[in-house]
């Protein structure tokens, strides 16, 4: 559970890079609510981190620019009733953040022109609408 956190292919993140912090979840528990710090936040300075290359971090910077509070991205797991599972979900959700930051952009749509079959089809689509609408018309 512990040890780097693998992020895509070549792209693993040290263990020293990440902080986490551990608190008492919310919610009903039980006889254990009050005493186990189940909730997890796992911090990753995005700003400062030796894993990502320079243009991958500046494409992760723009991209989670909205979650990131002061270069660092938080992701809290409190979901589970042990500290392990949460610490398994946030490093999960943490990596799956990046893959999704450092993915390459979409290739851009090259646009077209419809066919010249599929423009007359659609046009006597049209046309045959219109007679049936016409057809159903009352001579007033």
């Amino acid at each position: 559970m512990t040890g780097p956190l693998h992020v895509r292919g070549s792209i693993v993140v040290p263990e020293a890079e990440l902080t986490w912090r551990f608190s008492r979840s919310s919610g009903p528990g039980g006889q254990g609510v009050n005493t186990t710090d189940s909730r997890v936040e796992l911090g990753f300075d995005v700003a400062r981190t030796t894993a990502l290359g320079p243009a991958l971090r500046a494409r992760a910077l723009e991209r989670l620019a909205p979650r990131l509070v002061d270069g660092v991205i938080t992701v809290t797991a409190s979901e589970h009733r042990s500290q392990l599972r949460n610490r398994e979900a946030a490093r999960e959700r943490l990596a799956a953040l990046l893959r999704d930051a450092i993915a390459p952009p979409p290739k851009r749509r090259r646009s077209t022109k419809p066919s010249r079959g599929a423009v007359e089809r659609r046009l006597a689509a049209k046309k045959q609408r219109s007679d049936l609408k016409r057809l159903r018309r009352t001579a007033d």
